[in-house]
């Protein structure tokens, strides 16, 4: 596999020219953005998938959503539904998405929407009686059809943009440079105890004057479902099957498994199926079944016995607040001036 994307090094030299030449055109006015009167605020990468998109809108809603009317939009990745889709009590994950619904599920307060055509979908979230004051805009990087204003670039540590080469020799879905766009780099899944020393190498390897912080994934104590949790502490060495379809599960596993756990891998943003959930199902036995977040509302009404998830939650390795305050410095002033 590592010798067939290297051949196709011609092919990321292509593909870096087309993306190269779209960003020009929107730098110089020739393709039209489209500016709204609200504060926006895109998530994204310059890579495809595995950087914890979901979770750090999710940290950004707990951080907004006390003193604001949040809306999230993303396109919906794999649902079965199109176009302009408003969730509701009656949604669910093949409607808009598991992350979407996921994320609806959560924050039943928030306004959570699906499109493709971000532009189509600001403009149907401002025309809601009770509109947002903050619209977040989940995986919008390269949707450069819409100006957001505030860009969070996320780059996962052990994989960073700055080692990375372009598709499909890579996973870079545009230039490196494309990172100047961003107002703040977000280093994800960083180790928790992560020194100031090696923060600083990252850094001068980014090597751009934009504000860089770093974040961990922090699993939680406990595992849940609809009618119970239980303490990790307590499962730990217990017999489980644990699953994930999600694009790097290795840490989860990691957080849960012990000796005797069965493990099954699924692609990211898996649909499964009716013989799969069978085959999981006497595989588990009796067993616990401990899945994603992200897996779970997939999953949730399958009829799996046992069925549990595991939470997590982005948090900072240092320099939460000046983090925090850069956000809410922008959303603050954007709202006065409006």
């Amino acid at each position: 596999m590592i010798i067939l994307r290297y051949l196709l090094f011609p092919i990321s030299i292509l593909y870096g020219l087309i993306t190269s030449f779209r960003n020009f055109l929107f730098d110089k006015g020739i393709l039209k953005s489209y500016s709204f009167d609200i504060p926006i605020i895109a998530v994204g990468n310059l890579s495809v998938g595995g950087t914890g998109k979901t979770p750090q809108i999710e940290y950004l809603i707990r951080l907004l959503s006390s003193n604001y009317k949040i809306a999230t939009l993303s396109r919906g990745y794999k649902r079965k539904s199109v176009g302009y889709v408003l969730a509701n009590a009656t949604s669910d994950a093949a409607q808009l998405g598991d992350e979407p619904f996921q994320i609806h599920q959560k924050f039943p307060t928030i306004t959570v929407a699906v499109d493709a055509n971000r532009k189509n979908g600001i403009e149907q979230l401002l025309q809601l009686n009770n509109k947002p004051d903050v619209i977040l805009l989940d995986d919008a990087f390269q949707h450069r059809k819409v100006k957001a204003g505030f860009y969070i670039l996320l780059s996962a540590y052990g994989d960073l943009f700055s080692d990375d080469f372009m598709l499909p020799t890579g996973n870079l879905r545009e230039s490196r440079s494309g990172a100047k766009r961003a107002n703040v780099i977000l280093i994800t899944k960083c180790p928790k105890d992560l020194s100031e020393f090696e923060q600083e190498k990252i850094k001068n390897k980014i090597g751009l004057n934009k504000p860089v912080f770093f974040s961990y994934i922090d699993y939680d104590s406990e595992i849940y479902n609809e009618v119970e949790r239980k303490k990790v502490s307590e499962i730990k060495e217990v017999d489980k099957l644990l699953l994930a379809g999600i694009a790097k599960p290795e840490p989860f596993f990691t957080y849960l498994k012990s000796e005797k756990n069965t493990i099954l891998t699924y692609p990211d943003h898996h649909d499964f199926s009716e013989k799969e959930v069978q085959e999981i199902q006497n595989k588990a036995k009796n067993k616990l079944i401990i899945t994603t977040e992200k897996d779970y509302v997939r999953l949730k009404n399958k009829n799996l016995k046992s069925l549990f998830y595991l939470p997590i939650k982005s948090s900072f390795v240092t320099q939460g607040d000046n983090f925090n305050q850069s956000i809410l410095n922008y959303v603050g002033t954007s709202t006065r001036n409006r």
